[in-house]
């Protein structure tokens, strides 16, 4: 059974390994009352790495047992994000998640050449998941959050991470629409060329595991009726699972369209790290966090697959 809404995926993790989640300067309450509420779902185990007497201050305004947690007293920004990737780089956690710490320095431990959780010819992206009530199904979206404009090359990345993370869902063959102005091929703008040469390289399956179209206008990709009237044939029109965008600005506009404007659930990781990393903004909601943690968790299973 595939995930059709996002509590799907506490079903998808019922009797799998428990995992590991540090967070990075967890001295916020919708980061500590997520992790708590994931625990209780039995998802991972809580690490979290911090101010300790603010920790606790939290947790107990909360209602929340702080000795549920392992606490790490590091009150320096920095120096928790440091220690957190070097704690997964040990294997002592399985799941990095961002708390109250600014995303540069977040990034900037995760980036490092020697030290962060980069992997050697990977791309780092950013995989959005949104449920959507007007829509029949999850959509898995990239990039809104970390990758400017997307090269060819960057995108061929980007699909196979939206593979990966369809396939965690149990999607088994996703359909993935490349997502431009027009379902045109038109020369002077990039991103439908580009969308065409991706199209043709899922056709002679040299990207494998999904089935790829496009240039496909956004109408087309998730509404059949806007495909049906302007006659377009196509095994994804109108029944998208995953949506590339050609550059973070419509990307991001789109996310934050479903999130506020059509009160949309979402989910977010990180992926082309040697383990999925929790994005997730100071803004964002509880259950978001909590969702995107059930994610991680999810992506985390991955790695012990053969």
């Amino acid at each position: 059974m595939s995930a059709k809404k996002l509590t799907d995926i506490f079903e998808l993790l019922k009797g799998k390994p428990v995992k590991k989640l540090i967070v990075v300067c967890a001295n916020d309450e919708h980061t500590i009352l997520a992790v708590g509420q994931a625990m209780e779902h039995n998802l991972v185990e809580g690490i979290l790495i911090g101010d300790e007497t603010e920790i606790i201050r939290i947790c107990k305004s909360s209602e929340i047992e702080s000795g549920l947690f392992t606490i790490i007293h590091q009150p320096l920004e920095e120096v928790a994000a440091q220690l957190a990737v070097a704690m997964i780089n040990r294997g002592e956690g399985d799941i990095l998640m961002k708390g109250l710490i600014s995303t540069d320095k977040f990034m900037r431990a995760i980036l490092n050449k020697e030290k962060g959780l980069t992997e050697q010819g990977k791309i780092v992206s950013h995989v959005t998941i949104i449920e959507n009530e007007n829509y029949p199904k999850l959509l898995i979206v990239s990039d809104v959050a970390v990758i400017p404009l997307p090269d060819l090359n960057q995108k061929i990345q980007m699909i196979r991470y939206l593979v990966e993370v369809a396939n965690q869902l149990k999607i088994t063959v996703p359909k993935i629409a490349i997502i431009a102005p027009s379902e045109l091929v038109i020369p002077s703008i990039v991103s439908t060329t580009e969308a065409s040469l991706l199209a043709k390289m899922g056709d002679r399956d040299q990207i494998k595991g999904c089935i790829i179209d496009g240039p496909l206008a956004l109408d087309v990709a998730i509404d059949r009726e806007a495909a049906s009237i302007k006659g377009l044939k196509s095994a994804v029109a109108g029944d998208a699972d995953c949506l590339l965008f050609p550059n973070i600005e419509s990307g991001n506009v789109f996310y934050k369209t479903n999130t506020k404007l059509a009160r949309s659930e979402s989910a977010a990781i990180l992926v082309g790290t040697r383990a999925p990393v929790v994005l997730a903004s100071r803004g964002d909601s509880t259950r978001v966090k909590l969702f995107s943690i059930a994610l991680g968790a999810l992506m985390a299973q991955k790695v012990e697959q053969p």
